[in-house]
């Protein structure tokens, strides 16, 4: 039995095989998942699991070197704007961060290698993960 990290059978295994530049979303449970992409599902109702909660974790278990936000995050959701770059201080290089619009992150999240989805239901809670090189 794993002891720590990420204990989700299917983030774990993702995260694993991630190389360098290999990118996983993160979303709210109304981002559209395309059909060539992993869904990993872990709604269970409305707002649980949190987008931040999934976010802190999966962050904690991978390299970031870039997130990719849609723009309308920071009219339309600067609360959770304010978490995600409050989460990025929290790591020694901190996260480059790329704005888009929503409809560019959706188109993204094909080459996505999954979506996570969360029961997050505030708008534009949806963040693409570009993987670090770990040396």
């Amino acid at each position: 039995m794993k002891k720590s990290g990420i204990l989700n059978a299917d983030i774990s295994r993702v995260l694993s095989y991630m190389g360098h530049t290999d990118t996983i979303a993160v979303g709210d449970c109304g981002l559209p998942v395309p059909e060539e992409t992993e869904r990993i599902d872990l709604a269970l109702v409305k707002g649980m699991p949190s987008f931040m909660d999934v976010l802190k974790a999966v962050s904690a278990d991978m390299k970031i070197e870039k997130i990719v936000l849609a723009e309308e995050i920071k009219e339309k959701n600067p609360e959770v704007l304010n978490e995600i770059q409050s989460l990025s201080a929290t790591f020694e290089t901190g996260f480059k961060t790329e704005f888009v619009s929503h409809e560019e992150l959706k188109k993204r999240t094909k080459s996505c290698k999954a979506v996570i989805r969360t029961g997050e239901t505030t708008p534009y809670a949806n963040i693409i993960l570009q993987s670090a090189c770990l040396f």
